[in-house]
């Protein structure tokens, strides 16, 4: 409990048996409640390291996509109660240390969404990212910006930290499977007024860290344009979109059935 509030934290996991370790190791356990791993049919050992480490973990039998994952995370978290659910990648690309300030801007502070930036404080740059990844960053966040009347220094961060009324009240079924949710997501989030606050975040690039490809990084700019400008048409009621239209489909779904859990030894940190 952090200040009388359930934190929990999901992390949505493919083929991240290398550094899924490393990651629990660094998470806040003295102020974290849970840890919930969703595993996309993963072809490594994922689900093996997180049964290991005695972590609640969901499997996907089969490849859903990155936004499907996240649906079954947050679903996981509802179930458990949490007041506060914190997103954070297994693939060791942004810095557990940040929750403690992520959850306390949630729970003491005036917001209802809490992002780990790269671009604030120039972290992006010192942790490695891309030019091309860094340029199309800063382009796609200032079209938004205009389109979605937001001041936000990126969209595009996996870092995320939310409180349970906006995942109780965003449609999140009528989001895409895709690495696209994660925009939708944001755009919901401005769309129905909430509090978007932001820290500045390290994230380090590596062999391991999850990425998509050229390909993928143009499907997803495209789906970022086309998000913001139906998040501007809904605005003007120019359109209908199912995830910005009243009545939408919110996460009312129970999460895969749970693995088997570790056994006690296995499940105390540090005897490895």
């Amino acid at each position: 409990m952090f200040h009388g509030k359930k934190i929990v934290v999901v992390m949505p996991a493919y083929n991240a048996a290398r550094t899924l370790e490393k990651t629990y190791r660094e998470i806040p356990l003295d102020l974290v409640d849970e840890v919930v791993v969703t595993d996309d049919a993963s072809s490594d050992q994922t689900v093996a390291e997180a049964r290991r480490l005695g972590l609640r973990t969901l499997v996907h039998e089969k490849n859903r996509g990155y936004g499907a994952n996240q649906k079954t995370c947050y679903a996981a978290a509802l179930e458990l109660d949490a007041d506060v659910v914190v997103m954070l990648h297994p693939d060791y690309q942004y810095t557990p240390k940040l929750i403690p300030a992520m959850i306390s801007l949630l729970t003491d502070g005036p917001f209802d969404v809490v992002l780990g930036s790269r671009i604030l404080g120039g972290a992006a740059r010192r942790g490695g990212m891309p030019p091309y990844k860094y340029i199309a960053n800063r382009a796609l966040t200032a079209l938004q910006n205009l389109l979605c009347n937001a001041k936000l220094s990126e969209y595009h961060t996996g870092y995320r930290a939310f409180t349970r009324e906006v995942l109780k009240q965003l449609p999140l079924l009528e989001n895409s499977n895709d690495f696209v949710f994660d925009n939708q997501m944001l755009a919901q989030v401005l769309y129905h007024g909430f509090e978007i606050g932001e820290i500045s975040c390290p994230a380090a690039y590596f062999e391991e860290a999850s990425s998509i490809n050229f390909r993928r990084s143009i499907q997803y700019g495209l789906g970022v344009v086309a998000t913001s400008l139906q998040f501007r048409l809904q605005r003007w009621g120019w359109g209908s979109f199912p995830q910005f239209a009243a009545g939408g489909r919110g996460l009312q779904i129970a999460p895969p059935e749970e693995s088997p859990p570790a056994s006690a030894s296995d499940a105390k940190r540090g005897d490895d």
